[in-house]
């Protein structure tokens, strides 16, 4: 139903800018206390997309989903802190940064990544198109397009229709971490689930 490509294959000029409103959405419960205008966010991140890890779902020509996969050394997002400044101002644009950069692009896995190992990271599907299987063809379509024979992903305990998704596509928890600040976050645990590829 969908069409799946890297986002590096996608000549159009803002396709950074509609990725970002999609990861707005998908990760706004981390991002809001930065800001709680979804636009403004959109505008700071959209310079941070890697397109020779992303994959976007397509469906005439609206983007419906994205997701990365890496090898664990090459990294999803690259943030700038100009660009965060820019649009969040100087102290929230300064505090993203810091906090963000170790979160998401510094990101250290509580076990080793090895190799033939692929990383799913950053897992969002746009609101109007939830339900529809958008973010399972994305990940079936990396399952079938790269080369590792096992991938991993983090997820929150509480996203249980994630868990859910992540079980049915044939992934398995094999390690949770306590969230050291789950009561900002509403979060317990992060789960770490893992997929073997069947030679």
């Amino acid at each position: 139903m969908f069409e799946i490509k890297l986002a590096s294959k996608k000549q159009d000029n803002d396709i950074n800018d509609r990725m970002s409103e999609i990861f707005v959405e998908g990760f706004y419960q981390w991002l809001k206390y930065f800001s709680k205008d979804k636009k403004k966010l959109a505008n700071a991140f959209s310079h941070m997309f890697n397109p020779d890890v992303f994959y976007i779902a397509l469906l005439n020509d609206d983007i419906c989903g994205i997701a990365a996969c890496n090898d664990g050394v090459i990294k999803s997002i690259r943030l700038e802190k100009k660009e965060l400044k820019k649009h969040l101002g100087f102290i929230k644009g300064s505090i993203a940064y810091s906090v963000l950069k170790h979160e998401f692009e510094e990101k250290q896995y509580p076990f080793t990544i090895e190799q033939d190992m692929g990383c799913i990271e950053f897992v969002a599907t746009s609101p109007k198109y939830r339900g529809q299987g958008v973010a399972s063809e994305i990940i079936t379509h990396i399952f079938n397009n790269t080369p590792f024979t096992s991938y991993v992903l983090e997820v929150a305990d509480t996203n249980l229709n994630a868990v859910n998704l992540y079980t049915k596509l044939g992934f398995q928890e094999f390690k949770r971490v306590k969230e050291e600040h789950s009561k900002q976050s509403g979060i317990n645990y992060l789960v770490y689930m893992k997929y073997i590829k069947l030679s």
